[in-house]
């Protein structure tokens, strides 16, 4: 019998004391949020391929999460030790921070641009296809009103990025970490078709 293909969650962020908790980091704390829900090992650092590992499995699909130790532009070296084709690519999530949404909302897609983030476009030139899962965090904050209040020019970006979460954004992440756990399962489970129509 053909052993099938393990899953492959990426959670993009830097590594580093300096860096935790910071916005540019919302995809790799929502992988260990579902490290630590569905009781995996903990991510393990493995040095030679500069990446931290965590293995488990869901409903007989196995799974590997991986959190690069590269910084964010790097992040695709890290990755393509893990996939290592186009194939299986398809079975690959990444879950990153994404500044045109507001925080609290989570959108997920598959075979799309990078918008722009640069830990992304490292992690397509690196597997060399863009036909892969995306869950995209939104972390930019929004007026009362509701409408975006997203950081314009390169060092208000850079800057906005790389600043920490505030305690009451804190507890609207701990419901949006659980959302994209719930997002996860459904994708390896049922596939990215259904996940997009449960969870969009």
């Amino acid at each position: 019998m053909m052993r099938r293909m393990a899953w492959v969650i990426v959670g993009l962020g830097n590594p580093g004391d300096e860096y935790a908790n910071t916005r540019h980091n919302a995809g790799r704390m929502a992988l260990e949020y579902f490290a630590s829900a569905l009781d995996f090992t903990s991510l393990m650092e493995d040095k030679k391929n500069k990446v931290r590992v965590s293995k488990g499995a869901l409903k007989k699909n196995l799974v590997a999460l991986i959190a690069p130790d590269t910084y964010m532009n790097k992040s695709g070296s890290a990755v393509s030790k893990y996939v290592k084709s186009a194939k299986a690519a398809e079975r690959m999530v990444v879950v990153y921070d994404d500044l045109d949404l507001p925080l609290g909302m989570v959108k997920i897609s598959f075979d799309r641009g990078s918008g722009g983030h640069k830990g992304l476009e490292s992690v397509t030139r690196a597997v060399k296809t863009k036909k892969f899962t995306r869950v995209r965090i939104g972390v930019s904050p929004t007026t009362a009103g509701g409408t975006l209040r997203k950081p314009s020019g390169e060092k208000e970006v850079l800057d906005f990025i790389l600043t920490k979460f505030r305690v009451h954004e804190t507890e609207e992440l701990k419901r949006v970490f659980k959302r994209v756990k719930d997002i996860l399962e459904c994708t390896i489970v049922e596939g990215h078709a259904r996940a997009m129509n449960k969870f969009n």
